[in-house]
């Protein structure tokens, strides 16, 4: 009987660290949620025609972008997911990148945070990932769209676009990479990866 408790409790922590590991599955060891600053609010009135003008090729991975978005708008957030009932973030970025560049991403976040081109905050552009600490051992990934915003699959909205001045993506940010997307980008191709 004894044994049988033990293997139970066992069964159950282990269930519970996997589902506290944040997206992707990047994690080890269970993070601690904060439940008091679930802040993702979505850019409402965000569009195009209102953002900031940018170069033709930053333009079209933008409106790549913005057209992934239309597809997958509000779908739910499901950590381990990676289709339309259900996708994590990693998996959406991964997907997203598949669909609209024909680039291959590795599959979590901890995986897509060292490929590419480190940039800074200040020097972002459309098409580079968005890197966010959530907890101890938990991270988050996003594609950066222009207009000082990214889309994410986050857990309260699911697939949305939020801007990085949000109170809790701006506490949060922990660095941005740029994949090789754009012609004349200097990153490695990632097409072997």
């Amino acid at each position: 009987m004894l044994k049988q408790i033990r293997t139970g409790l066992i069964v159950f922590s282990v269930s519970v660290a996997l589902l506290l590991t944040g997206c992707g599955g990047q994690s080890v060891k269970p993070a601690v949620v904060d439940k008091t600053s679930v802040a993702e609010k979505p850019v409402v009135s965000w569009r195009y025609k209102n953002a900031t003008p940018l170069p033709a090729d930053e333009a079209t991975v933008q409106e790549q972008l913005l057209r992934q978005f239309a597809e997958w708008q509000g779908v739910p957030y499901r950590l381990g997911g990676t289709t339309k009932r259900g996708v994590d973030c990693s998996a959406f970025v991964q997907r997203s990148f598949a669909a609209q560049f024909n680039l291959n991403l590795p599959r979590t976040t901890l995986k897509q945070a060292v490929i590419g081109t480190p940039v800074s905050r200040d020097e972002l552009r459309p098409g580079d990932l968005v890197f966010f600490k959530t907890g101890k051992y938990s991270r988050h990934v996003g594609i950066y769209i222009g207009n000082k915003s990214f889309l994410h699959a986050g857990e309260t909205l699911g697939v949305s676009i939020t801007p990085l001045a949000n109170p809790y993506w701006r506490k949060r940010f922990w660095q941005a990479r740029r994949p090789d997307i754009i012609k004349g980008s200097e990153s490695p191709s990632l097409a072997d990866r």
